[in-house]
C-alpha cells in the first residue's frame, strides 16, 4: 500500500477537500511489477462491510480517478442502504485502459490490496471488469463477488437488475395512474445491452408497447428480429421526443437527464437502469417542475447489487428475486415521502438512505 508522501497537490486536494463528503478511508494502490495503479474508496461501513464494484478506466489524471472513486463510493452507500442490505458503500477504480494493460498479474496484485483490508471492502464487477476478472481477483481475495457459477459466484447480474427496474416502473405506474400494470403503455428504452434487452422482455410480457434505440445496430437488430412489434428509432434524441411516450428508460450512459434533454422529454415517467442519470444537481427539480415523475436510478437498478451481496451467503436466485421485488414497495415509499415533504423523489431517496445510515452509526 502506498502513502500520500509526495503526492501531487491536486491529488491531495481531491482527497481532503472533495464535496462528496465524509469518506472513512481511501487507499492508494501501486504495484510496479504489474503496472497496477488503483484507488479504493470506502465511504461508510456503518451498515456493514463496504460493497461496490471495481471500475477499470483510462482516467486522464490521478485526481480524476480519486474523484470518481469518491463519488461512486458515496453512491454505493445510498444504493445499499435503499436496497435494505447490511453493507456500506465502497468503490475501486483501476487507472488505465483495460484493453492495453489488463493482465492476470495486475488483477492478482489488485486482489492482494483488497484482501489487505480484511473484509472492510467487498468488490465486484463494474465498467471495464467482468466475471472472468473477478475469478482471477478471487484467487487472492475471498471478499470478491460477481464470480462465475463454477467458481462459487452467481454470474451475470443483468437479469435481476432489469427485474428491479421493471418493478420501479410498476411502482411509478401505480403512483401516477393508480394501477401498476404497464399494458398498453408506451415505453422507450435507450440502450438494449445486457440489462436493456432483459427489460424489453419484461415489458413485452406485460403487454407494453416498446420503442428502442442503441448506438450498436446489432443490439437493436437482435431485439427487433426476435420481437417484430418492437419499433426502433435512430437515436436517443428521437426517442425522448417520441409522441405518446409514457415512460423513458435510460439504460446506457450516465448523464442522460440534463439541460438539453429534460426540456424536450415527452414521457411522464423516467425509470431506467443507467447509473448517475442526473447530469448535475438541480435536474431533479427541473423534472418535477415539468411534472415528470423520476424513479431514482440507484433505487430501481439495485437488483445487481442485491445479487452480488447474496453471493456472500451462498447464492439463491429465488431469494434474490424476492428481495429485488421489494424495489416496488421501496419506490412507492419514496414517492410518498417526496409528496409528504414537498421535494423531488431523488431528494426523498437521499433522505431515507441518510437516515438509515445515520441510525446505524455507533451512538446513534
Amino acid at each position: 500500500m502506498t502513502d500520500v508522501t509526495g503526492a501531487p497537490a491536486d491529488v491531495l486536494h481531491t482527497l481532503f477537500h472533495s464535496d462528496q463528503g465524509g469518506h472513512e478511508q481511501v487507499v492508494l494502490c501501486q504495484d510496479r511489477a504489474s503496472g497496477l495503479k488503483a484507488v479504493i474508496a470506502l465511504h461508510s461501513t456503518a451498515l456493514g462491510p463496504a460493497l461496490g464494484g471495481t471500475r477499470f478506466y483510462p482516467y486522464a489524471t490521478e485526481a480524476e480517478a480519486i474523484a470518481d472513486a469518491l463519488n461512486l463510493a458515496r453512491g454505493m452507500s445510498y444504493k445499499n442502504a435503499m436496497a435494505g442490505l447490511d453493507h456500506g458503500g465502497g468503490k475501486a477504480v483501476i487507472i488505465g485502459d483495460p484493453e492495453q494493460i489488463k493482465s492476470e498479474e495486475l488483477l492478482l496484485a489488485y486482489g492482494r490490496f483488497v484482501a489487505s483490508l480484511g473484509g472492510r471492502y467487498v468488490t465486484a464487477c463494474d465498467v471495464g471488469t467482468f466475471v472472468a476478472d473477478m475469478d482471477v481477483v478471487a484467487r487472492e481475495c475471498r471478499w470478491t463477488t460477481g464470480r462465475s457459477p463454477e467458481n462459487g459466484g452467481a454470474g451475470d447480474s443483468s437479469v435481476l437488475t432489469s427485474f428491479g427496474v421493471y418493478q420501479g416502473m410498476r411502482a411509478a405506474a401505480q403512483h401516477l395512474w393508480g394501477d401498476p400494470t404497464l399494458r398498453d403503455r408506451t415505453v422507450g428504452v435507450a440502450g438494449v445491452g445486457k440489462v436493456g434487452h432483459h427489460l424489453v422482455e419484461h415489458l413485452l410480457a406485460e403487454g407494453a408497447r416498446v420503442v428502442v434505440t442503441d448506438v450498436r445496430e446489432d443490439a437493436v437488430r437482435r431485439i427487433t428480429e426476435r420481437h417484430p412489434s418492437v419499433r426502433a428509432v435512430a437515436d436517443t434524441d428521437a426517442l425522448i421526443r417520441e409522441e405518446g411516450l409514457d415512460i423513458y428508460a435510460p439504460c446506457a450512459l450516465g448523464g442522460a437527464l440534463n439541460d438539453d434533454t429534460v426540456p424536450v422529454l415527452t414521457a411522464s415517467v423516467v425509470c431506467g437502469a443507467a447509473n448517475n442519470q442526473l447530469a448535475h444537481p438541480g435536474v431533479e427539480k427541473d423534472l418535477a417542475d415539468r411534472g415528470i415523475l423520476y424513479a431514482p436510478d440507484y433505487v430501481v437498478n439495485a437488483g445487481g447489487v442485491i445479487q452480488v451481496a447474496d453471493e456472500l451467503h451462498g447464492f439463491d436466485f429465488d431469494r434474490c428475486r424476492a428481495k429485488a421485488a421489494r424495489i416496488f414497495d421501496t419506490t412507492l415509499a419514496i414517492f410518498a415521502r417526496a409528496k409528504q415533504d414537498g421535494i423531488p423523489p431523488a431528494a426523498a431517496a437521499d433522505r431515507i438512505a441518510e437516515q438509515r445510515i445515520a441510525e446505524a452509526r455507533p451512538g446513534a
